[in-house]
């Protein structure tokens, strides 16, 4: 069955979702010893979902980053750009749902946070991906649908929570919160600005 034939939110009202920070394994150590941070979960019926950063990547050089959600009632979905912190900036990027290329965009001179909204067209679908009331508040929307992602940190959530809104799926799930795993700053002017030093003093380390 393909994941995205699978939704999880109904008439009946809005359906929440959480995933916590993952506890170190021999095989995932914690950021101090390998620079990963992972998060997973059980989103309903679509079951288990982990997003780590930053994952491995091929054909790009070190400078650059990458998030990927994984799991089995999921499409893969990677986001990769040029790295920042270890999380992928909304520069030089490249999004992909099971290997097929996504396209993505955003007003990088608009100065609302609608104006610098990310657009994305994925599998056919549109979709808009922005920032609310504060840098630990995003929402994903597409004709009939909201997902709404809210950190419990900015930096270093120990929680990612979930509220989806209409006939939510796989798709749109994973998308809305593979970008919880990059540098999101920019979405609105101010973040923008109180970033910028060091976003330009990044890019001249990595010339």
């Amino acid at each position: 069955m393909n994941p995205q034939d699978e939704t999880i939110a109904t008439g009946l009202g809005p359906f929440r979702f959480e995933l916590r920070e993952l506890e170190p394994t021999p095989e995932a150590p914690r950021a101090l010893k390998d620079g990963r941070y992972a998060w997973g979960g059980t989103v309903g019926a679509l079951g288990a979902v982990e997003v780590a950063f930053p994952t491995k990547h091929e054909n790009y050089p070190d400078s650059y980053s990458q998030v990927s959600v994984t799991g089995p009632g999921f499409p893969l979905i990677t986001y990769l750009a040029l790295s920042y912190g270890h999380r992928p900036l909304l520069a030089r990027q490249e999004l992909r749902v099971d290997w097929n290329p996504a396209k993505i965009r955003r007003g990088s001179f608009r100065i609302s946070k609608q104006g610098r909204a990310l657009r994305i067209t994925a599998e056919g679908r549109t979709y808009r991906y922005r920032q609310l009331q504060n840098k630990r508040n995003h929402e994903l929307i597409r004709d009939g649908i909201r997902v709404h992602i809210t950190r419990s940190h900015w930096k270093k959530p120990h929680l990612i929570s979930g509220v989806c809104h209409g006939p939510t799926d796989a798709l749109d799930i994973g998308l809305a919160l593979v970008f919880e795993g990059a540098y999101t700053r920019n979405l609105s002017l101010p973040g923008a600005l109180v970033s910028l030093p060091g976003r330009i003093l990044n890019r001249l380390d990595g010339l």
